[in-house]
């Protein structure tokens, strides 16, 4: 284990550093402004939850490469495996020479997504590619075309996930028309219940909004599918409630409707569980299909599609599938990631974060009125704040002062929600125990620091 693996944040320049400064200049020369990005420093290498920038700053990482890096920047054991790989064949296409990791991948991601039907397991590149291959396969098998999305979801980027993203700015604006086929439901965001409806009222408050929706807005036997984030992610961190899901499954049972799990980015123990719907699995309840991708291979580009097998194999031969799909050092990176993460434990890994960040987090919102709501499912943890707790008016801005203040303390940290004012919690699941409360150090005194200013 290196120094770095085990070190603490340690800042040596302000943000931008030097080095940086000139990796900005050439940034804005040849990169186009709407590849974004956050706090202006540059990784030169990483760790564990760790990270130092070309100018020496040592800064640990809360936000994972987006949900990323759940087993940590450059595991040494995936390094191995990936070198051996690359040193015999870096490419082939599984759609003309095949490889016996592509299948050795399939089969175990068969046997650990939830589920009790035969499974099967097909490869893409990305989050959103496997969105799209899910509802290819939806549409086929079912010979319908509609689908139901949901408010603050977020499915992807390409023409399809577009439209049935939520979130207008920045991912949709102006880049239409979209897809047709496309409904939107109102997602459960309880926090944000109606003014009237308690917490405890809020699930069926929903339940009938959505029963609702199939009565007036679309002929629940022209859908194909519905879609849903256990856990959403740009959409502000908001766990579906286990009573809404069920309706979900009885309303798709009932009109021959195939129900989707994006699992993007909350499988692979960042829940405290393989999946978030493996928490689901123990009611008895589970998907047709569920899309995964982020951390499946350490940060090498890798997503999964897995559902019911006579509905996988709904396609035709040459359907579904694509030049890259699965290539070989992801698929070698992805099997090892996923033995390291039940050896070790990592869904375990992911409680026990939870269990200290939620209660520094509960601690936190008595004593900064800031802090409308905290929320989340294992280590996917998500703080709201608001100017006034009574109107809940997101507090946008203060959002991005404390982001800015903890990134000039070494602590890189996202914000996500439709209204921009959530702080979205995606750490490493290998950080320390020094490490992690190190960051919730940084963290409470940048939101004690703008909060003083409010």
């Amino acid at each position: 284990m290196t120094e770095l693996r085990i070190s603490l944040p340690k800042m040596t320049t302000t943000l931008p550093g030097p080095k940086a400064k000139e990796l900005l200049k050439l940034r804005e020369e040849n990169v186009p402004g709407g590849v974004s990005y956050g706090a202006p420093a540059f990784i030169k290498r990483g760790e564990g939850a760790m990270f130092e920038d070309v100018d020496g700053n040592i800064m640990l990482d809360f936000v994972g490469g987006i949900g990323v890096l759940n087993i940590g920047y450059s595991n040494p054991e995936v390094i191995e495996v990936v070198k051996e790989q690359v040193s015999k064949f870096f490419h082939s296409s599984i759609n003309v020479v095949q490889y016996e990791s592509y299948l050795r991948l399939a089969e175990k991601l068969n046997n650990i997504v939830p589920g009790k039907s035969k499974k099967k397991t097909m490869f893409i590149n990305s989050g959103a590619e496997a969105v799209e291959n899910a509802i290819k396969i939806a549409r086929k098998y079912t010979g319908k075309k509609e689908i139901v999305v949901f408010t603050g979801g977020f499915h992807g980027r390409t023409s399809l996930t577009m439209g049935m993203t939520s979130k207008v700015k920045p991912y949709k604006l102006g880049f239409g028309p979209f897809a047709p086929g496309i409904h939107r439901a109102e997602f459960p965001y309880i926090y944000r219940r109606p003014v009237g409806v308690s917490e405890e009222d809020a699930t069926n408050y929903y339940i009938e909004k959505l029963n609702n929706f199939f009565l007036e807005q679309i002929n629940t036997e022209d859908v194909a599918a519905i879609i849903i984030e256990p856990v959403q992610g740009e959409g502000g961190f908001l766990p579906v409630p286990t009573e809404y899901v069920k309706e979900l499954r009885r309303i798709c049972d009932e009109f021959g409707i195939l129900l989707i799990f994006d699992e993007v980015q909350s499988g692979y123990c960042r829940t405290g569980r393989m999946f978030a719907s493996d928490y689901w699995a123990d009611k008895g309840i589970y998907a047709d299909i569920i899309t995964s991708a982020k951390s499946l291979a350490a940060g090498l580009p890798i997503s999964a599609v897995t559902g019911r097998a006579e509905v996988m194999d709904a396609a035709q031969a040459g359907g579904i599938g694509g030049t890259f799909g699965g290539n070989p050092v992801s698929c070698i990176a992805a099997l090892k990631v996923i033995e390291i993460m039940e050896r070790d434990n990592y869904a375990a890994k992911a409680r026990h974060i939870a269990e200290i960040g939620m209660s520094r987090f509960n601690e936190m919102k008595k004593k900064y009125n800031l802090i409308g709501d905290v929320r989340g499912l294992g280590a996917m943890m998500g703080i709201e704040f608001v100017t006034d707790r009574v109107t809940k008016e997101p507090a946008k801005n203060e959002v991005k002062a404390i982001i800015k203040e903890c990134s000039n303390n070494g602590l890189m940290i996202l914000d996500c929600g439709v209204r921009g004012n959530t702080l979205r919690c995606l750490m490493p699941l290998c950080i320390t125990d020094e490490q992690l409360n190190a960051g919730l150090d940084i963290l409470e005194n940048a939101i004690k620091k703008v909060s003083s200013k409010v």
